[in-house]
């Protein structure tokens, strides 16, 4: 299918899962808006690379989504936003004693508050233009529960919550709004562990991401960047109109346990 003509604002996508998306976005045809909070001269150099490979226009927006100005301001800085991604998110892991309140606040406001900001402010676009897709970056942790992740479980399933009454109050509009449960994913910083497990378990890469990094995943297999940005192509076809609301988890059959 072709996203030509659309333009696509993807937050927190100067790597891992947001770039990947961003990239199968391009790949389809959509102007892609990258996002993150800092201005270093590599992320535009992402923005050109994307245009290059892609053939279509890609600016990055500097912003921080643990601001809700500057997360509104990303929206009306992209001036049309017929897609939107809601993927920033942090994580921090620690008994709920011991969560550092400042730790909870950061991750409720990058990883919950930030989509209803852009959401928001996206929303008058997308019925102006007479079309919309929002899909959020969830987890299967939006869908269950690991123990020390207090305030990244109960972000995650407030996005679940939100993508559900978005959905919603758009369901008569040519609007929809779904979330992606991502299990495991490959990103570079997912692959950066996997040496200090081996050291620290003793065992050799395969059996590692097996038996310790992969163990609630059944496909004992990462997802992958390319396959999130595949499934977020998919929700902006026409064949995904009347799929709207819902939660699509790519998590090996983690949530089916």
């Amino acid at each position: 299918m072709s996203l030509a003509g659309k333009t696509a604002v993807v937050t927190g996508s100067n790597s891992g899962i947001g770039l990947g998306v961003a990239h199968e976005l391009a790949r389809a045809g959509a102007d892609v808006v990258l996002n993150s909070f800092t201005d270093r001269a590599e992320d535009h150099a992402l923005a050109v690379e994307m245009a290059t490979r892609h053939g279509v226009n890609v600016r990055y927006i500097k912003a921080d989504m643990s601001r809700a100005d500057e997360c509104r301001a990303l929206i009306e800085a992209a001036g049309a936003c017929d897609i939107l991604v809601n993927n920033a998110g942090i994580q921090h892991v620690a008994p709920v004693e011991s969560f550092p309140p400042e730790k909870w606040d950061a991750i409720i406001a990058i990883n919950l508050s930030s989509a209803f900001h852009t959401t928001a402010v996206a929303l008058p676009m997308m019925r102006q233009a007479g079309w919309g897709r929002i899909v959020n970056i969830a987890s299967a942790h939006g869908l269950t529960a690991s123990p020390y992740k207090s305030a990244y479980v109960a972000a995650k399933h407030g996005i679940v919550g939100f993508t559900k009454t978005v959905a919603l109050e758009t369901a008569e509009e040519a609007i929809t709004c779904n979330a992606i449960c991502p299990g495991y994913v490959l990103t570079p910083l997912v692959e950066a562990q996997i040496p200090d497990q081996m050291a620290a378990h003793g065992m050799d890469r395969d059996t590692v991401v097996r038996e310790v990094m992969l163990a609630r995943q059944p496909s004992k297999e990462f997802a992958t960047v390319e396959q999130l940005g595949g499934t977020a192509v998919f929700l902006c076809s026409a064949a995904a109109a009347q799929i709207t609301g819902t939660t699509i988890s790519v998590d090996g059959g983690w949530t089916a346990l």
